[in-house]
């Protein structure tokens, strides 16, 4: 298999596609649309629109919290929860790139035994969304080619 070509296997086909659409809406901003009807408005950095770089950012703690919500919500629903994502935008040898992602999370639960059992479980959890569940995160941390063509390339 060439370095052009996707990589499958037998769990890859119609249900596990994700996809969205972009369209230009004026000078460096797009308008991405999902599937479902979602628009997300995508900028150069010049305006309040997010940029790709810090979507990225958002894509892992979004995922993240979605996962570590999940685990810990079948014990108690948190009072408070909160994430905060960061990264270097470098240039070097490698091209450009964002290095040293973390996420944190600050995340409060009720008192009594439910809110002691999902505060129980976060460690666990977190090392789990990282190692395992978080899937924008496993993918930046595995890693695979993105390829950038035209629509008229086969």
């Amino acid at each position: 298999m060439s370095d052009d070509e996707p990589r499958t296997s037998p769990q890859t086909g119609p249900e596990t596609l994700r996809s969205v659409d972009l369209v230009k809406i004026g000078p460096e901003r797009f308008k991405a649309t999902n599937g479902r009807g979602g628009v997300l408005p995508i900028g150069h950095g010049d305006d309040p629109d997010f940029t790709p770089v810090e979507l990225m950012l958002a894509a892992v703690a979004g995922c993240g919290a979605i996962d570590l919500t999940l685990v810990t919500g079948k014990r108690a629903e948190p009072t408070a929860f909160a994430a905060h994502a960061e990264g270097h935008k470098i240039r070097d040898e490698g091209g450009n790139r964002v290095t040293g992602i973390t996420v944190t999370f600050e995340i409060e639960f009720p008192e009594g035994p439910e809110g002691d059992a999902a505060r129980a479980v976060v460690p666990r959890t977190v090392q789990q969304v990282q190692d395992r569940l978080c899937t924008v995160g496993r993918t930046i941390t595995v890693g695979d080619q993105v390829r950038y063509r035209t629509a008229d390339q086969d």
